[in-house]
Formats: structure tokens, C-alpha cells, sequence
């Protein structure tokens, strides 16, 4: 009985020593990620697992919970995550949700100008239909509606649908949607659907660099810093603006 039990306190302790390395590892892991800027702390964070510190300075793994798939709105971004997510790369991996940056203007009205944004999950309510329900979930047809969009990814088959049928049936109506990225651009699905949306009236464009700095400034918790455009940005938006040409041509 003794052996077996000093058996069992060696493997506990072996045990433990493995979860302490694991979260050593997985705490450095995450703060390589924000320190590169390719992933901000909170996402880091859900990729390894919530790490705390415990008495005495060990190092604690927290149970990680998943928050619901639902969407998130604000007035101001993250810019951490406005970096990642907005970055104009052309492999977008990781990047698996839709940040929408919103400007609506009603003219002559008491509320005039909206400004905000939403996130979504891809796999519940895209952002693109959110904002039909959520931020204007009332259209009044006696005033025009000039809405400019600034998103991370341009929006897939089913939204860019969704949006040129409201564009359809609401003529008061005036949407830019101006794109970080392509959605998957080689799908002939998505390509249907960007030539939808252009045939609605709406108007399509890639993200300039000036974009960037643009949202940066009216979007973004920046404490009033400029951001420093990633060394491919012009590169970038021109490669996007070329496909996108050839799509809507």
C-alpha cells in the first residue's frame, strides 16, 4: 500500500510539472503572437486557453469557455484585433469573422450621422445582415439612406443576396461597401454574388491605404496614434483591386 501510494503522489506530481510546462509554453505562445502583431491578446488567449497566475507565482491553467456565436457591436475597436483582422493579406488565415465599420447619413434629421460597428462569427448572423436588423431596423421612405461600409472580408454569396435584394426593394438606399479583402473571390458563387450587389446600385471597392488610415482614426481605440500601414498595403490593395475589377467588369 505504501508503494502504490507513493507511486500515485509521483504521478500526480509528474502530472502537474506537465500542466505547468504546457501553460508556460502556451502563455509564451500567446504573447509571441501579440508582440508580432498577428494576433491580438484576446484571441491569443482563446487559441491557448485562459493562463493565470496562482499563489506563489505558479502558473495556473483556467478552464477555457467558448463565449455563444452572436454578434458584437461598439463604437470603437480593439487595435490589436483592427490590425489583424484589417490587415489586407491574401491568405486570410485566421481570420474568421467579419468586422463591419459603419457610417449612415439621414440627411436633415435630429440623429443626422451613425457611426459604430459590428462583429460577427461566421458561423451564426454575418455582420452584413445584422446591421439590417440591428442598426436599422426601420427604414423610413421619406428619407435617403447614404451608408458607407468599411470591412475586414467583402461579404459571401448569401449576404451579397440578402443586400441586393434590400437594395432592390429600398430605393432610398445608398450603400458603399469598401473591402480589406476578397471573400474568396475565385468561387463563381461569390463572383454571382458581387455582380449582384454591383447590378443593385451598390458601390464595390477595395480598401486603399487612406481607407486604412481613415478607419484607423474613426474606428479604432488609438488613442489618437497614427497607424503605421504594414509594408505591402499598396500592394496589396492593388492586387484586390485588380481581381475585383475583373469580377464586376
Amino acid at each position: 500500500m505504501a508503494d502504490r501510494s507513493c507511486m500515485l503522489t509521483k504521478r500526480k506530481e509528474k502530472e502537474a510539472a506537465e500542466a505547468t510546462k504546457n501553460a508556460k509554453e502556451a502563455k509564451s505562445e500567446a504573447e509571441k503572437a501579440v508582440d508580432d502583431g498577428e494576433a491580438p491578446s484576446a484571441e491569443a488567449a482563446a487559441v491557448n486557453g485562459a493562463v493565470a497566475s496562482g499563489q506563489n507565482g505558479e502558473v495556473q491553467v483556467e478552464p477555457m469557455e467558448l463565449p455563444p456565436f452572436e454578434i458584437i457591436s461598439g463604437d470603437r475597436i480593439d487595435p490589436f484585433v483592427y490590425k489583424f483582422q484589417f490587415k489586407n493579406v491574401e491568405y486570410s488565415s485566421g481570420r474568421n469573422k467579419t468586422f463591419l465599420c459603419y457610417l449612415v447619413d439621414k440627411g436633415n434629421t435630429p440623429d443626422g450621422l451613425l457611426r459604430g460597428y459590428l462583429e460577427d462569427e461566421h458561423s451564426g448572423t454575418h455582420a452584413e445582415e445584422a446591421f439590417f436588423t440591428q442598426c436599422l431596423p426601420h427604414i423610413d421612405p421619406a428619407l435617403k439612406y447614404t451608408i458607407t461600409w468599411y470591412v475586414s472580408s467583402s461579404p459571401c454569396s448569401a449576404c451579397a443576396a440578402k443586400i441586393a435584394e434590400e437594395l432592390k426593394a429600398k430605393k432610398n438606399i445608398k450603400l458603399s461597401i469598401f473591402a480589406a479583402r476578397l471573400f474568396e473571390w475565385e468561387e463563381e458563387e461569390i463572383q454571382i454574388g458581387l455582380k449582384a450587389l454591383h447590378a443593385a446600385g451598390c458601390k464595390l471597392r477595395a480598401m486603399k491605404p487612406l481607407d486604412f488610415s481613415y478607419t484607423w482614426d474613426t474606428f479604432v481605440e488609438s488613442d489618437d496614434q497614427p497607424l503605421n500601414l504594414w509594408e505591402d498595403c499598396k500592394e496589396n490593395y492593388e492586387y484586390y483591386h485588380e481581381k475585383l475589377s475583373d469580377i464586376l467588369q
